[in-house]
């Protein structure tokens, strides 16, 4: 059984690689900025990790790790153009150091370059991994739909958040560590029970990234920190504040919301904390996150094998970045 740390370094071996022509260089340079900003490389090396705990890691596995990394960049492409975010990992986004329109163009072409690693996989289990990336590229692009309807939505309730960001985040983390397990030849039963492991850690980890958004460090976040506040998405935080919010500070964050004044970000905090909002995501977090292990442990897979992921989910919630 390999690390995280491990596995990282052998996918990145592959990874770090040229994946597009060079004509027309307007349009694949972009690509290849984008791509070497790095990043943690989580979801391709948790499709490895799915393999892994079944049987030793098969090249069909990096494959589809590589095409999960491709189009997890290129949701991010657009994402930060539909976010009008100027950072990534501490760097310009591709729309604000080219434009809106060659990002458009350069994240739709990573999007298709993916299948050209997909369909070397093999004939086995190539129709089960195709369905289930193709499912969960139409719902994360579902989930980044509702997350701008919600920016219009004058109320949101939690659980149409946690659907969203299923949709939005969760379900890329789930279907990556399924397709490694359908490779290493897992049964339904455990193929089930690794995604809602999965679905389970990333809105634990989305709570974390948008407690992180607010309250984290920009030096080690990578992203300006407050950024969910600046474009008035309604994140758990949000959420649970207008929920536990008293009229005089429903007011204020209503004339927040509508007047984007300059100390905007900073208000909003205050009034965070002063709804102990902070601690609550904490708990919440923590929540997802055994609902989780107990899937982990529900696998019909000895628990050694499960140890490095038990280990990295650990990791990845308790981080400040």
């Amino acid at each position: 059984m390999h690390s995280f740390k491990d596995l990282t370094n052998h996918f990145s071996e592959r990874f770090n690689t040229t994946h597009f022509p060079e004509f027309p260089i307007s349009l694949y340079e972009p690509c290849n900025y984008f791509l070497t900003l790095g990043g943690k490389r989580i979801r391709p090396v948790l499709c490895l990790m799915g393999n892994e705990l079944f049987e030793d890691i098969h090249e069909d596995a990096y494959n589809a790790a590589i095409a999960i990394e491709l189009f997890h960049n290129f949701s991010l492409i657009h994402d930060d153009i539909m976010d009008a975010a100027p950072l990534r990992r501490s760097m310009q986004t591709v729309h604000t150091k080219y434009n809106n329109n060659t990002a458009i163009l350069s994240g739709d072409v990573m999007l298709i370059r993916c299948y050209d690693y997909i369909n070397k996989i093999t004939p086995t289990y190539l129709p089960k991994v195709l369905h289930l990336f193709n499912k969960t590229a139409r719902e994360v692009c579902e989930g980044q739909q509702l997350d701008m309807d919600f920016e219009k939505q004058v109320t949101v309730v939690l659980d149409e958040y946690i659907s969203m960001i299923s949709l939005k985040t969760s379900v890329l983390i789930a279907a990556s560590l399924e397709i490694g397990a359908v490779i290493g030849g897992a049964g339904e039963a455990n193929c089930k029970h690794i995604y809602e492991f999965g679905r389970n850690l990333g809105i634990a980890f989305q709570i974390q990234d948008d407690y992180l958004d607010a309250f984290g460090s920009p030096e080690k976040f990578g992203k300006d920190v407050g950024g969910d506040i600046k474009q008035n998405k309604k994140t758990f935080l949000m959420l649970h504040t207008l929920a536990t919010a008293n009229k005089q500070q429903k007011e204020e964050i209503n004339y927040l919301i509508q007047n984007n004044p300059a100390d905007k970000v900073a208000k909003m905090l205050a009034i965070y904390k002063a709804c102990n909002v902070d601690d609550w995501a904490k708990t919440l977090k923590e929540k997802y996150l055994q609902t989780a292990y107990q899937h982990l442990e529900d696998m019909a897979v000895i628990s050694a094998r499960k140890q490095p992921l038990k280990e990295l989910a650990a990791f990845l919630i308790a981080r400040d970045y």
